[in-house]
């Protein structure tokens, strides 16, 4: 049986999926073929020779050593698009909560010392202090236009907003979907310099951390808005506070509040809330178990982090799945070991990922286990898998 250790709490829906006379399920297996996780840092954790798949039920994988588990032939996945339309909603509300200054005028009315016969009066008086504008014909710019900033961006126009969006990694079919209602620009600076209001939508990684400072918020209208419902460390947040101190931002909406944020009067924000709905909790669980199984009988890969995505129907025998090195001649001397075995391949997909690559054999018949064996000690093999019919 496939032991699958989960870190944290997998929705009923997600569970489902297993079958449990192939699958256990349990969060104390010592050296489980596949991980369920959904915030549990993994970085100081020691993996066991079995592991072959870890899966984010979510999006954001910086809690998951990706390039440790590439060295050791392991398939991170994550479960993109799962909880978009979650983040996507809070974002909305953090955005008008933030213009409409929502968060200020509650802790002011909760504050009042005022009788219930009264209360009615003395918020009419005051009310005036806390007015923001509408959304309604101002310009958004999203920086990244994925599942989530896609969805953004789609909203946006229907609240009568102008949206401009920055992602230089959309592929072309994407590009032509989106540039029907939204204004794509080459550079992150026009963005920066005429949207009334800024959100980012791009993962966490060494290229992203800071990647709006003290330079670009230099960039931005005075009195902009700044909503973050990605991660925090994107954002330099000590100039993001020197920014809503002087002015500069009029105000911020964010998932990830800092400390001095947290004080500060023009910041909105919750506690990492974005994907926190039960139905989000269900989608990316469903999408983690499949992923799971999918790759553990079949070597399927789908929305994988750190290898390329290979999944096709298998053939009526065993399969051979190889995660190898990226490199000349690689391909060539696995197939001319099986040829010379006397075995004639049904099919064969070869993908790479920048070093690293994914090659799937399928067969008619039975694949004996020294063949795999012989392919797994080819210098430059990461990992095989024999997967039996």
């Amino acid at each position: 049986m496939y032991q699958i250790k989960t870190y944290d709490t997998v929705a009923q829906a997600g569970r489902n999926e297993f079958d449990d006379k192939k699958y256990v399920l349990t969060n104390d297996a010592e050296n489980p073929d596949g991980i369920l996780v959904h915030s549990t840092p993994l970085h100081g954790i020691e993996f066991g020779s079995k592991l072959q798949s870890i899966v984010r039920i979510g999006a954001g994988v910086n809690t998951i050593p990706v390039d440790r588990c590439t060295e050791n032939g392991i398939c991170v996945f994550n479960c993109p698009g799962g909880n978009a339309n979650a983040v996507k909603e809070l974002t909305i509300a953090g955005m008008i909560m933030a213009m409409r200054n929502g968060f200020q005028a509650m802790e002011w009315v909760k504050n009042l010392p005022v009788e219930e016969s009264d209360a009615g009066k003395t918020v009419e008086k005051g009310k005036e202090v806390y007015r923001g504008p509408e959304l309604m014909g101002k310009t958004i710019g999203i920086i990244g236009l994925g599942a989530i900033g896609g969805r953004m961006a789609r909203a946006s126009v229907d609240l009568g907003m102008k949206v401009i969006g920055y992602d230089p990694y959309l592929p072309h079919a994407r590009v032509q979907e989106l540039k029907e209602y939204v204004r794509l620009v080459p550079d992150l600076d026009t963005l920066l310099e005429e949207s009334d209001i800024i959100t980012v939508h791009i993962p966490l990684n060494a290229d992203t951390k800071n990647f709006i400072s003290a330079r670009e918020i230099e960039k931005m209208k005075d009195g902009v808005y700044l909503i973050n419902y990605a991660r925090g460390p994107i954002l330099d947040n000590d100039a993001v506070c020197d920014a809503l101190d002087s002015g500069k931002i009029r105000a911020m909406a964010t998932d990830f509040p800092t400390p001095r944020e947290m004080r500060h009067k023009s910041v909105v924000f919750t506690p990492h809330l974005g994907a926190g709905t039960p139905e989000a909790d269900e989608n990316c669980s469903v999408m983690a178990a499949r992923q799971t199984i999918d790759y553990l009988e079949n070597g399927n890969i789908t929305n994988s982090v750190n290898l390329p995505n290979v999944a096709f129907a298998r053939a009526e025998g065993d399969r051979i799945a190889v995660i190898h090195a990226n490199k000349v001649g690689m391909l060539g001397l696995m197939t001319e070991k099986i040829s010379a075995s006397g075995l004639n391949i049904e099919n064969l997909v070869n993908k790479s990922r920048d070093n690293v690559a994914y090659t799937i054999f399928d067969f008619n018949t039975p694949v004996p286990q020294s063949l795999a064996d012989e392919l797994g000690a080819i210098d430059g093999v990461i990992r095989l898998r024999l997967i039996k019919a």
